[in-house]
Protein backbone atom coordinates (compact mmCIF):
# COMPACT_ATOMS: atom_id res chain seq x y z
CA UNK A 1 0.00 0.00 0.00
CA UNK A 2 2.75 2.40 1.23
CA UNK A 3 4.59 1.44 -2.50
CA UNK A 4 1.25 2.72 -4.16
CA UNK A 5 0.77 5.79 -2.51
CA UNK A 6 4.22 6.47 -3.14
CA UNK A 7 4.18 5.83 -7.31
CA UNK A 8 0.66 7.95 -7.03
CA UNK A 9 2.16 10.04 -4.90
CA UNK A 10 5.23 10.98 -7.48
CA UNK A 11 2.71 10.90 -10.45
CA UNK A 12 0.47 13.50 -8.98
CA UNK A 13 3.59 15.50 -8.25
CA UNK A 14 5.15 15.34 -12.01
CA UNK A 15 1.43 16.20 -13.50
CA UNK A 16 1.82 19.42 -10.83
CA UNK A 17 5.36 20.18 -12.19
CA UNK A 18 4.53 19.54 -15.73
CA UNK A 19 1.07 22.39 -14.87
CA UNK A 20 3.81 24.45 -12.82
CA UNK A 21 5.91 24.64 -15.82
CA UNK A 22 3.20 25.42 -18.36
CA UNK A 23 1.98 28.51 -16.89
CA UNK A 24 5.67 29.66 -15.91
CA UNK A 25 7.10 29.69 -19.37
CA UNK A 26 3.61 31.28 -20.82
CA UNK A 27 2.62 27.89 -22.31
CA UNK A 28 -0.79 27.65 -21.19
CA UNK A 29 -2.08 27.61 -24.65
CA UNK A 30 -0.94 24.20 -24.58
CA UNK A 31 -3.80 22.74 -22.47
CA UNK A 32 -6.31 24.85 -24.67
CA UNK A 33 -4.58 23.26 -27.07
CA UNK A 34 -4.88 19.61 -25.85
CA UNK A 35 -8.65 20.24 -24.91
CA UNK A 36 -9.47 21.47 -28.38
CA UNK A 37 -8.16 18.62 -30.40
CA UNK A 38 -7.31 15.75 -28.42
CA UNK A 39 -10.24 15.77 -26.22
CA UNK A 40 -12.15 15.59 -29.59
CA UNK A 41 -10.60 12.83 -31.07
CA UNK A 42 -8.10 14.78 -33.41
CA UNK A 43 -4.34 15.34 -33.27
CA UNK A 44 -4.47 19.04 -34.95
CA UNK A 45 -7.08 21.82 -36.07
CA UNK A 46 -9.90 20.52 -38.19
CA UNK A 47 -12.19 21.45 -40.55
CA UNK A 48 -15.03 22.36 -37.50
CA UNK A 49 -13.38 23.62 -34.72
CA UNK A 50 -14.87 26.98 -35.05
CA UNK A 51 -17.56 25.92 -32.28
CA UNK A 52 -14.10 25.67 -29.96
CA UNK A 53 -13.82 29.00 -30.27
CA UNK A 54 -15.11 32.67 -29.77
CA UNK A 55 -15.94 34.02 -33.11
CA UNK A 56 -17.35 37.14 -34.75
CA UNK A 57 -20.25 36.86 -37.39
CA UNK A 58 -19.79 38.03 -40.97
CA UNK A 59 -23.27 39.03 -41.85
CA UNK A 60 -25.23 37.87 -45.05
CA UNK A 61 -27.42 40.47 -46.27
CA UNK A 62 -30.91 40.59 -47.35
CA UNK A 63 -30.24 40.25 -50.88
CA UNK A 64 -28.86 36.51 -50.72
CA UNK A 65 -28.45 35.26 -54.77
CA UNK A 66 -28.53 31.20 -55.20
CA UNK A 67 -25.73 30.18 -57.65
CA UNK A 68 -27.69 29.02 -60.90
CA UNK A 69 -27.45 25.37 -61.90
CA UNK A 70 -25.93 24.65 -65.17
CA UNK A 71 -28.51 23.10 -67.71
CA UNK A 72 -26.39 19.79 -67.46
CA UNK A 73 -26.28 19.91 -63.42
CA UNK A 74 -25.14 16.83 -61.76
CA UNK A 75 -25.86 15.02 -65.23
CA UNK A 76 -22.48 12.88 -65.40
CA UNK A 77 -21.06 10.70 -62.35
CA UNK A 78 -17.59 11.60 -60.97
CA UNK A 79 -15.14 9.28 -61.88
CA UNK A 80 -14.14 6.12 -59.96
CA UNK A 81 -10.47 8.01 -59.08
CA UNK A 82 -12.16 10.86 -57.72
CA UNK A 83 -14.61 9.15 -55.34
CA UNK A 84 -11.69 6.88 -54.32
CA UNK A 85 -9.60 10.25 -53.59
CA UNK A 86 -12.57 11.78 -51.71
CA UNK A 87 -13.06 8.91 -49.70
CA UNK A 88 -9.23 8.83 -48.90
CA UNK A 89 -8.59 12.18 -48.22
CA UNK A 90 -12.28 12.74 -46.56
CA UNK A 91 -13.74 15.20 -48.99
CA UNK A 92 -16.90 16.88 -47.33
CA UNK A 93 -17.72 19.17 -50.61
CA UNK A 94 -16.78 19.43 -54.31
CA UNK A 95 -18.23 21.34 -56.71
CA UNK A 96 -17.53 22.18 -60.41
CA UNK A 97 -18.77 25.71 -61.61
CA UNK A 98 -18.84 25.97 -65.68
CA UNK A 99 -19.80 29.48 -67.01
CA UNK A 100 -20.50 31.06 -63.39
CA UNK A 101 -23.42 27.97 -62.85
CA UNK A 102 -22.90 25.13 -61.16
CA UNK A 103 -22.36 21.96 -62.96
CA UNK A 104 -21.39 19.38 -60.59
CA UNK A 105 -21.39 19.37 -56.58
CA UNK A 106 -21.42 16.43 -54.22
CA UNK A 107 -21.23 16.18 -50.45
CA UNK A 108 -19.75 13.63 -48.38
CA UNK A 109 -19.59 12.51 -44.29
CA UNK A 110 -23.37 13.98 -43.91
CA UNK A 111 -21.90 17.17 -45.00
CA UNK A 112 -25.02 19.52 -47.23
CA UNK A 113 -24.59 22.54 -48.62
CA UNK A 114 -25.28 25.22 -46.08
CA UNK A 115 -22.75 23.22 -43.46
CA UNK A 116 -19.68 25.30 -42.75
CA UNK A 117 -16.32 24.51 -42.88
CA UNK A 118 -12.82 26.08 -41.93
CA UNK A 119 -11.16 28.01 -44.64
CA UNK A 120 -8.05 27.71 -42.65
CA UNK A 121 -5.10 29.79 -45.31
CA UNK A 122 -8.36 30.39 -47.85
CA UNK A 123 -8.40 33.39 -45.72
CA UNK A 124 -5.15 34.70 -46.78
CA UNK A 125 -7.03 35.56 -50.25
CA UNK A 126 -9.85 36.93 -48.81
CA UNK A 127 -7.28 39.36 -46.69
CA UNK A 128 -5.56 40.18 -49.52
CA UNK A 129 -8.51 41.13 -51.36
CA UNK A 130 -9.94 43.24 -48.42
CA UNK A 131 -6.46 44.92 -49.05
CA UNK A 132 -7.37 45.59 -52.84
CA UNK A 133 -10.79 47.13 -51.62
CA UNK A 134 -9.46 49.68 -48.60
CA UNK A 135 -6.84 50.80 -51.16
CA UNK A 136 -9.80 51.39 -53.76
CA UNK A 137 -11.87 53.12 -51.07
CA UNK A 138 -8.56 55.45 -50.72
CA UNK A 139 -8.12 53.62 -46.83
CA UNK A 140 -4.56 52.39 -48.06
CA UNK A 141 -2.45 54.51 -50.55
CA UNK A 142 -1.35 51.77 -52.07
CA UNK A 143 0.91 48.22 -51.96
CA UNK A 144 3.72 50.15 -51.23
CA UNK A 145 2.42 52.25 -48.15
CA UNK A 146 4.66 51.44 -45.12
CA UNK A 147 3.29 49.43 -42.46
CA UNK A 148 5.35 51.65 -40.18
CA UNK A 149 2.60 54.34 -40.99
CA UNK A 150 0.40 52.00 -38.69
CA UNK A 151 2.63 50.24 -36.37
CA UNK A 152 5.86 52.67 -36.48
CA UNK A 153 7.75 49.65 -34.54
CA UNK A 154 8.56 47.96 -37.69
CA UNK A 155 11.00 48.74 -40.22
CA UNK A 156 9.92 51.74 -42.72
CA UNK A 157 11.13 49.11 -45.46
CA UNK A 158 8.33 46.57 -44.68
CA UNK A 159 5.34 47.34 -46.74
CA UNK A 160 1.73 46.55 -47.20
CA UNK A 161 2.77 45.02 -50.60
CA UNK A 162 5.47 42.98 -48.72
CA UNK A 163 2.80 41.36 -46.16
CA UNK A 164 0.34 40.15 -48.72
CA UNK A 165 3.50 38.59 -51.06
CA UNK A 166 4.53 36.84 -48.75
CA UNK A 167 8.00 38.59 -48.52
CA UNK A 168 8.46 40.75 -45.45
CA UNK A 169 11.53 39.36 -43.99
CA UNK A 170 9.90 39.02 -40.30
CA UNK A 171 11.08 36.52 -37.95
CA UNK A 172 8.22 34.38 -37.79
CA UNK A 173 8.39 30.70 -37.62
CA UNK A 174 6.15 28.55 -39.88
CA UNK A 175 6.36 25.22 -38.19
CA UNK A 176 2.58 23.26 -38.10
CA UNK A 177 3.60 20.45 -36.24
CA UNK A 178 5.81 22.26 -33.09
CA UNK A 179 3.25 22.48 -30.42
CA UNK A 180 5.47 25.56 -29.12
CA UNK A 181 6.06 27.14 -32.02
CA UNK A 182 4.69 30.43 -33.29
CA UNK A 183 1.92 28.73 -35.70
CA UNK A 184 0.59 26.53 -33.04
CA UNK A 185 0.54 29.73 -30.26
CA UNK A 186 -1.42 31.47 -33.11
CA UNK A 187 -4.05 29.10 -33.43
CA UNK A 188 -4.42 28.58 -29.85
CA UNK A 189 -3.77 31.71 -27.58
CA UNK A 190 -5.74 34.51 -26.25
CA UNK A 191 -3.59 37.24 -27.49
CA UNK A 192 -2.70 37.29 -31.44
CA UNK A 193 -1.95 41.14 -31.23
CA UNK A 194 0.60 41.10 -28.54
CA UNK A 195 2.56 37.90 -30.50
CA UNK A 196 2.65 39.51 -33.39
CA UNK A 197 3.81 42.96 -32.53
CA UNK A 198 6.74 40.90 -30.70
CA UNK A 199 8.13 40.31 -34.38
CA UNK A 200 11.03 42.01 -35.74
CA UNK A 201 12.06 42.48 -39.40
CA UNK A 202 15.36 40.63 -39.68
CA UNK A 203 15.94 40.10 -43.42
CA UNK A 204 15.17 42.87 -46.16
CA UNK A 205 11.58 43.27 -47.15
CA UNK A 206 10.84 42.82 -50.73
CA UNK A 207 13.30 40.52 -51.32
CA UNK A 208 12.04 36.78 -51.77
CA UNK A 209 8.85 34.78 -51.39
CA UNK A 210 8.78 33.38 -47.83
CA UNK A 211 5.65 32.17 -47.21
CA UNK A 212 5.15 32.87 -43.44
CA UNK A 213 1.29 33.36 -41.94
CA UNK A 214 2.27 36.13 -39.61
CA UNK A 215 2.60 38.30 -42.77
CA UNK A 216 -1.47 37.97 -43.00
CA UNK A 217 -2.09 38.53 -39.25
CA UNK A 218 0.03 42.02 -39.38
CA UNK A 219 -1.84 43.00 -42.63
CA UNK A 220 -5.33 42.43 -40.65
CA UNK A 221 -4.05 44.51 -38.34
CA UNK A 222 -2.94 47.30 -40.58
CA UNK A 223 -6.63 46.99 -42.21
CA UNK A 224 -8.20 47.35 -38.73
CA UNK A 225 -6.20 50.93 -37.96
CA UNK A 226 -6.54 52.00 -41.72
CA UNK A 227 -10.81 51.51 -42.12
CA UNK A 228 -11.50 51.93 -38.66
CA UNK A 229 -13.30 48.42 -38.82
CA UNK A 230 -12.70 44.85 -37.16
CA UNK A 231 -12.28 42.77 -40.12
CA UNK A 232 -15.67 40.64 -39.73
CA UNK A 233 -17.05 43.78 -40.48
CA UNK A 234 -15.44 44.92 -43.29
CA UNK A 235 -14.81 41.60 -45.04
CA UNK A 236 -19.61 42.01 -44.40
CA UNK A 237 -19.95 45.30 -45.84
CA UNK A 238 -17.82 45.12 -48.70
CA UNK A 239 -18.05 41.44 -50.33
CA UNK A 240 -20.47 39.45 -48.11
CA UNK A 241 -23.29 41.60 -48.57
CA UNK A 242 -22.57 42.75 -52.15
CA UNK A 243 -21.74 39.45 -53.15
CA UNK A 244 -24.88 37.87 -52.01
CA UNK A 245 -23.93 35.68 -49.90
CA UNK A 246 -26.61 33.25 -48.80
CA UNK A 247 -25.43 32.24 -45.01
CA UNK A 248 -23.56 34.25 -42.51
CA UNK A 249 -20.22 32.97 -41.41
CA UNK A 250 -17.91 32.97 -38.79
CA UNK A 251 -14.38 34.29 -38.53
CA UNK A 252 -12.58 32.48 -35.41
CA UNK A 253 -10.96 35.33 -32.85
CA UNK A 254 -7.78 34.84 -30.63
CA UNK A 255 -10.72 35.44 -27.32
CA UNK A 256 -13.87 37.06 -26.94
CA UNK A 257 -11.43 39.22 -24.53
CA UNK A 258 -9.13 40.41 -27.14
CA UNK A 259 -11.76 40.19 -30.04
CA UNK A 260 -8.83 39.71 -32.97
CA UNK A 261 -9.98 38.01 -36.21
CA UNK A 262 -7.08 34.76 -36.92
CA UNK A 263 -6.90 36.68 -40.18
CA UNK A 264 -4.30 34.10 -41.74
CA UNK A 265 -6.94 31.69 -41.37
CA UNK A 266 -10.48 30.34 -40.02
CA UNK A 267 -13.40 31.80 -41.47
CA UNK A 268 -16.06 29.20 -41.23
CA UNK A 269 -18.82 28.85 -44.34
CA UNK A 270 -19.53 26.95 -47.21
CA UNK A 271 -18.60 25.70 -50.57
CA UNK A 272 -21.06 27.51 -52.50
CA UNK A 273 -20.15 31.03 -50.80
CA UNK A 274 -16.95 30.30 -50.76
CA UNK A 275 -17.02 29.72 -54.29
CA UNK A 276 -18.64 33.15 -55.23
CA UNK A 277 -14.67 33.98 -54.20
CA UNK A 278 -13.65 33.02 -57.12
CA UNK A 279 -16.53 33.77 -59.82
CA UNK A 280 -15.21 37.50 -58.46
CA UNK A 281 -11.69 36.75 -58.59
CA UNK A 282 -12.16 34.99 -62.39
CA UNK A 283 -14.26 37.89 -63.47
CA UNK A 284 -11.40 40.64 -62.99
CA UNK A 285 -13.45 41.97 -59.46
CA UNK A 286 -16.39 42.41 -60.99
CA UNK A 287 -19.51 41.06 -59.39
CA UNK A 288 -23.15 41.67 -61.69
CA UNK A 289 -23.12 45.10 -62.19
CA UNK A 290 -20.83 46.32 -59.78
CA UNK A 291 -16.81 46.79 -59.38
CA UNK A 292 -15.88 45.49 -56.10
CA UNK A 293 -12.16 45.26 -56.57
CA UNK A 294 -10.27 47.17 -59.51
CA UNK A 295 -8.99 44.52 -62.22
CA UNK A 296 -5.49 45.66 -61.82
CA UNK A 297 -5.75 44.91 -58.42
CA UNK A 298 -6.64 41.59 -59.66
CA UNK A 299 -3.91 41.11 -62.25
CA UNK A 300 -1.13 41.76 -59.41
CA UNK A 301 -2.50 39.02 -57.47
CA UNK A 302 -2.75 36.45 -60.15
CA UNK A 303 0.93 37.12 -61.41
CA UNK A 304 4.09 36.07 -59.33
CA UNK A 305 5.89 39.17 -57.46
CA UNK A 306 9.31 37.39 -57.62
CA UNK A 307 10.61 35.56 -61.03
CA UNK A 308 12.54 32.88 -58.55
CA UNK A 309 8.88 32.14 -57.04
CA UNK A 310 6.51 31.48 -59.89
CA UNK A 311 4.13 29.72 -57.31
CA UNK A 312 2.48 32.78 -55.77
CA UNK A 313 1.57 35.88 -56.14
CA UNK A 314 -0.44 38.47 -53.90
CA UNK A 315 -2.32 36.33 -51.73
CA UNK A 316 -2.85 33.42 -54.65
CA UNK A 317 -0.99 30.05 -55.48
CA UNK A 318 -0.33 30.10 -58.91
CA UNK A 319 0.14 27.08 -61.70
CA UNK A 320 0.66 26.85 -65.30
CA UNK A 321 -0.82 22.97 -64.75
CA UNK A 322 -2.01 21.82 -68.33
CA UNK A 323 -0.12 25.05 -69.55
CA UNK A 324 -3.59 27.07 -68.67
CA UNK A 325 -3.17 29.92 -66.46
CA UNK A 326 -4.54 28.68 -63.17
CA UNK A 327 -4.64 30.44 -60.06
CA UNK A 328 -6.25 28.98 -56.28
CA UNK A 329 -6.83 29.39 -52.78
CA UNK A 330 -5.08 26.63 -50.29
CA UNK A 331 -6.02 25.53 -46.57
CA UNK A 332 -3.90 23.74 -44.64
CA UNK A 333 -5.99 20.33 -44.97
CA UNK A 334 -6.77 20.52 -48.53
CA UNK A 335 -9.30 23.16 -48.81
CA UNK A 336 -9.24 24.87 -52.53
CA UNK A 337 -10.89 27.02 -54.91
CA UNK A 338 -9.00 26.57 -58.48
CA UNK A 339 -9.45 28.88 -60.63
CA UNK A 340 -9.28 28.57 -64.21
CA UNK A 341 -10.20 31.56 -66.10
CA UNK A 342 -9.53 30.25 -69.58
CA UNK A 343 -12.03 27.69 -69.43
CA UNK A 344 -14.69 29.49 -67.62
CA UNK A 345 -14.20 27.27 -64.58
CA UNK A 346 -13.96 27.25 -60.81
CA UNK A 347 -13.36 23.82 -58.81
CA UNK A 348 -14.10 23.75 -54.93
CA UNK A 349 -13.13 20.95 -52.72
CA UNK A 350 -13.39 21.26 -48.97
CA UNK A 351 -12.06 18.20 -46.57
CA UNK A 352 -10.41 17.14 -43.85
CA UNK A 353 -7.26 15.76 -45.50
CA UNK A 354 -4.81 16.52 -48.47
CA UNK A 355 -1.55 14.80 -49.77
CA UNK A 356 1.66 16.32 -48.42
CA UNK A 357 3.26 17.72 -51.09
CA UNK A 358 7.50 16.60 -50.80
CA UNK A 359 9.86 19.42 -49.75
CA UNK A 360 10.62 20.90 -53.45
CA UNK A 361 7.28 20.54 -54.68
CA UNK A 362 5.11 24.21 -54.71
CA UNK A 363 1.96 22.33 -55.25
CA UNK A 364 -0.02 19.18 -53.29
CA UNK A 365 -0.21 16.29 -55.60
CA UNK A 366 -3.98 16.50 -54.71
CA UNK A 367 -4.40 19.51 -56.23
CA UNK A 368 -3.44 18.31 -59.21
CA UNK A 369 -5.72 15.21 -58.87
CA UNK A 370 -8.81 17.40 -58.90
CA UNK A 371 -7.81 19.34 -61.88
CA UNK A 372 -7.43 16.25 -63.69
CA UNK A 373 -10.47 14.03 -62.74
CA UNK A 374 -12.45 17.58 -63.16
CA UNK A 375 -11.41 17.79 -66.59
CA UNK A 376 -12.73 14.10 -67.33
CA UNK A 377 -15.92 14.30 -66.08
CA UNK A 378 -16.21 17.13 -68.39
CA UNK A 379 -15.00 15.37 -71.31
CA UNK A 380 -17.08 12.83 -70.66
CA UNK A 381 -20.16 15.33 -70.98
CA UNK A 382 -18.55 16.18 -74.33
Amino acid sequence: MKKFLRVVGISFGSILLVFLLIYILDYEYLLRGARITYLNGYTTAYISDYHEFDNRIIEAGDNGQEWPKHSDYNAEEPTDALEELNEELKTVAFLIIKNDSIWFEKYYNDYTPPLRSNSFSMAKSIVVAMLGKAIMQGHIESLDQPVADFYPQFDEALTVGDLASMSSGLNWDEDYYNPFGMTARAYFDNNIRKQILELEVTETPGKEFKYLSGNTQLLGMVLEKATDRNLSEYLSENFWKPMGMLSNAFWQLDSEKHGMEKAYCCIASNARDFARFGKLFKNKGRWEDQQLLNANFIENMTKPRFKDSPEYGYGFWLSDYMEKEIFYMRGVQGQYVIIIPEDDLIIVRLGEKFIKRKDDAQHSPDFFRYIDETYKILNNAS
